[in-house]
């Protein structure tokens, strides 16, 4: 369904991307944040499942800076090894890369953004200083909190997993505070990855929920 493409940020860097077009005329668009293993299956199954959903989808891969065409699984090896790229993550370039992929679907008519992990985060600060978006959604983003005090330019919907190792419920009460103006969900039991079927903490309840409250709100604020 889907083609790789390359996209050129305002820096001038080239990097990769993987786009999914539906079938017939796109109700809009969707740019698709990786987790931190890089655009790989299941990223780009995201991708075909959106395209499904009648939006052109695209998931650049923001990690080309580092490693290009660097893509994961999720063994303990695999994870040790992708947790590389977020010990000193540089937002700014993530967010060039993000803004890249916005203007290569803006044509095609009302563009939201939806991350995952990493993605989750970089989406949110998308949210508060990129343009061209209309909604924005975030699924365990660890980082949210550290931007919480950045007021969202367009609507934004959160994700959060109860028992998220690596996000304490903590920092989902200080963001729901500090940012009353996003709709944050938590899902009870549900641990970091609870949305990725590829992994082993993969969630079908939770999921089943967050999956559809995630296509009503681009419904809503993705019209033309």
């Amino acid at each position: 369904m889907g083609q790789d493409l390359k996209l050129t940020a305002s820096d001038n860097f080239q990097l990769g991307a993987y786009r999914a077009d539906p079938v017939g005329t796109p109700k809009g668009a969707v740019v698709v944040i990786q987790e931190i293993f890089g655009v790989n299956h299941h990223i780009r199954s995201v991708c075909d499942r959106l395209a499904k959903e009648g939006y052109v989808a695209i998931a650049p891969s923001i990690f080309d800076r580092t490693t290009p065409n660097f893509q994961s699984g999720y063994t303990p090896d695999e994870i040790a090894e992708a947790r590389k790229f977020v010990a000193n993550p540089d937002w700014a370039a993530m967010l060039r890369d993000t803004q890249a992929a916005i203007d290569a679907v803006k044509t095609v008519g009302p563009v939201g953004i939806i991350g995952f992990c990493l993605g989750g985060s970089v989406a949110f600060v998308a949210a508060t200083r990129l343009t061209g978006l209309k909604a924005a959604i975030g699924y365990y983003g660890g980082a949210v909190v550290r931007f919480a005090d950045e007021k969202p330019k367009v609507p934004t919907q959160l994700h959060f997993g109860e028992k998220d190792a690596g996000i304490p419920l903590t920092d989902v009460e200080t963001v729901k505070a500090k940012r009353p103006d996003v709709e944050v969900f938590v899902y009870p039991g549900a641990q970091h990855g609870f949305h990725c079927d590829e992994r082993p903490s993969y969630d079908k309840a939770s999921s089943d929920i967050a999956w559809p409250r995630s296509m009503e709100f681009f419904a809503k604020h993705l019209q033309k």
